[in-house]
């Protein structure tokens, strides 16, 4: 069985649009949400970047069934990782049990706006994993103390703490990571169908645990249209994590993807309203053994047709397909 998730796009709609949205897609009958927690849009033509986290405050208020999630949230630079665990667990007690912490290293598109420069990926990873590690000892709760290598905690405790704390997903994308998501992960995530980093997480500890893939897809009932949005909106997509994660600037993703032609993002991206062209996209993490698919219609102003077709066509279809 794979569930089938909505994702709230905070790059491509502005705040009360995010949460109208995520209350129709629970409706609709997605199985979960997951919102990205961005500073900025990747391209200038997504046009908004709210802040994630009053969003899903609102959201946790608005519905009643479907989980949160962020995906995925860097706890080592805009946001001390004490504080990321204070905005965790509230969340968790505003939607009664119904979020998890998502996290990964971050991009630089989004952590520069904060100064400080943009170090190696060797020492983002060390300071990504010291961060969980103090994320992890406040939800047990009683004060915490720490001196570490890049951040300190001075006798931090979270007043208001769930009964549950947060599951922690972690964002992986090679061996390293991987081994950090199974030793203090809850669940994995990733954004590309490698059976690869799933077996890696299963070596480290993370056999049995959910993992939890995302997929961008562009409904329109004209798939030119459809198309042709996807590539204005989406095109920076394809470039792999190694570029995505050091580019500062939306101009920085316009000049990196000047050359994306429409053809080359309809190639991975389905377009248009053929639900049997979005189960087969699906099905590759569905084979690597991925559990979740938090799928990403493209362009925040087709979202309300997006949410009807699927909740009559696609999200039966993919039932049929997964189970």
């Amino acid at each position: 069985m794979v569930q089938i998730g909505y994702t709230m796009m905070t790059e491509q709609a502005g705040p009360r649009e995010l949460v109208d949205h995520v209350v129709r897609a629970e409706e609709a009958g997605f199985d979960f949400s997951v919102t990205s927690d961005h500073y900025f849009p990747w391209l200038r033509s997504q046009g908004h970047s709210p802040y994630a986290w009053a969003v899903l405050g609102a959201a946790a208020q608005a519905t009643s069934r479907i989980p949160l999630m962020t995906y995925v949230t860097c706890p080592t630079f805009r946001y001390h990782p004490a504080v990321v665990a204070q905005k965790a667990a509230t969340v968790q007690l505003l939607s009664e049990g119904r979020f998890r912490l998502g996290l990964g290293s971050g991009e630089n598109l989004n952590e520069h706006v904060v100064g400080g420069g943009w170090p190696s990926v060797d020492v983002r990873h060390e300071m990504f994993e010291e961060a969980v590690e103090i994320i992890r000892a406040l939800f047990e709760g009683g004060h915490v103390n720490h001196r570490g290598t890049h951040f300190d905690v001075e006798s931090a405790r979270l007043w208001d703490l769930p009964d549950e704390a947060p599951p922690i997903g972690i964002a992986v994308s090679g061996e390293r990571s991987c081994k950090l998501a199974g030793r203090l992960g809850d669940l994995v995530i990733a954004t590309e169908p490698k059976a690869g980093l799933l077996e890696a997480f299963d070596r480290h500890g993370g056999e049995g645990k959910p993992r939890v893939g995302q997929l961008p897809v562009c409904y329109d009932p004209d798939r030119d249209t459809a198309v042709k949005r996807a590539h204005s909106q989406f095109r920076w997509f394809g470039s792999g994590w190694k570029v995505n994660s050091e580019l500062p600037h939306p101009d920085s993703f316009e000049a990196a993807t000047q050359f994306v032609t429409p053809d080359d993002v309809a190639e991975s991206i389905p377009c248009g309203d053929d639900p049997d062209a979005f189960v087969e996209a699906v099905r590759p993490y569905a084979e690597a053994g991925f559990t979740e698919v938090a799928l990403v219609q493209i362009g925040g102003e087709s979202q309300p047709a997006y949410l009807d077709w699927s909740e009559k066509t696609l999200l039966p279809a993919l039932r049929e397909a997964f189970g």
